[in-house]
């Protein structure tokens, strides 16, 4: 069931396309108790869900507009919380790198807790917006992060959109740009008992492919695994082969445009999980931007 939630503190079902929910319709639905999600995930299977990767496309990228970006890293609005995280990811850059600039239609797949999107929002502005996906094991997992970043009057700019695995239905020729972030490694992430059911990873790169405009772009940030490793190291250490990404969002019909290496870690043992604490936030992590053709 796609459904789509716009400037709620608590996330309700809506089913068919992207919806907007004015305040006061929302507010309606959560007093009347109107589609509840049900946590359907174990902790364990959310943390297994909440590691995202991102793609980007495109053969000419325009560069990013550095003062907008500035801005919005520097915006007083920000949760002091997401500006501890900023050395470690390098966020200005990747948004150079992506080419994210105001009045886009962003596509924040998998968003997690928002880090991400909540910039997003800053650099398009008002003229543009920001769609940011979870589902019900993301949001189970990021609940309180989630709470506080969508408290009323924050990001009017960015519609919440709820859709399980495999349940993605995006309306076509919209986005400019889409985001999987520390992501696409869990489409080979499987627990069925706890509720993640497998990805069909075609089927969500079409579905992606079809609802960006000519020429947008696709941007990945993912935790690197070995050389040559299975596609399945994605689901057991979270990690994935770059070449494995690669050949996989390459074949769904998008152009290899650049790769960055701002978050590389020669360093990084990649036999370990990011979930371990000494690796946590310093793993080495591939950066790579796709291009839907024109």
């Amino acid at each position: 069931m796609l459904r789509t939630i716009r400037q709620m503190t608590r996330p309700q079902r809506v089913t068919g396309k992207l919806v907007r929910v004015s305040p006061l319709l929302a507010l309606w639905l959560a007093l009347v108790g109107c589609g509840e999600i049900d946590p359907l995930a174990s902790e364990d299977m959310a943390r297994g869900a909440s590691s995202a990767g991102t793609v980007a496309a495109s053969d000419s990228v325009r560069p990013g507009s550095a003062a907008a970006i500035d801005t919005a890293m520097r915006n007083p609005r920000r949760r002091a919380a997401d500006r501890e995280r900023d050395e470690r990811r390098q966020a200005s850059a990747v948004l150079e790198f992506f080419g994210i600039q105001p009045s886009m239609s962003v596509l924040d797949l998998y968003s997690g807790g928002g880090y991400y999107t909540e910039l997003l929002s800053f650099v398009v502005g008002d003229a543009g917006r920001v769609v940011a996906h979870n589902n019900t094991p993301y949001l189970t997992f990021a609940k309180d992060e989630l709470d506080d970043r969508y408290t009323p009057d924050r990001l009017t700019n960015v519609e919440r959109l709820v859709a399980e695995n495999n349940e993605l239905q995006l309306p076509a020729g919209t986005f400019d740009a889409v985001l999987m972030i520390l992501a696409y490694h869990d489409v080979y992430y499987v627990d069925e008992a706890s509720g993640w059911t497998r990805i069909d990873g075609p089927k969500l790169l079409a579905q992606i492919y079809q609802s960006m405009k000519p020429g947008g772009m696709l941007g990945v940030i993912d935790h690197a695994a070995e050389s040559g490793a299975p596609p399945e190291t994605g689901g057991t250490l979270h990690r994935i082969d770059p070449a494995v990404l690669k050949a996989d969002i390459t074949a769904a019909g998008f152009n290899f445009e650049a790769e960055s290496n701002i978050l590389r870690n020669p360093a990084d043992d990649r036999s370990r999980s990011p979930f371990d604490p000494a690796l946590r936030g310093r793993t080495d992590r591939v950066v790579f931007r796709f291009r839907k053709p024109w």
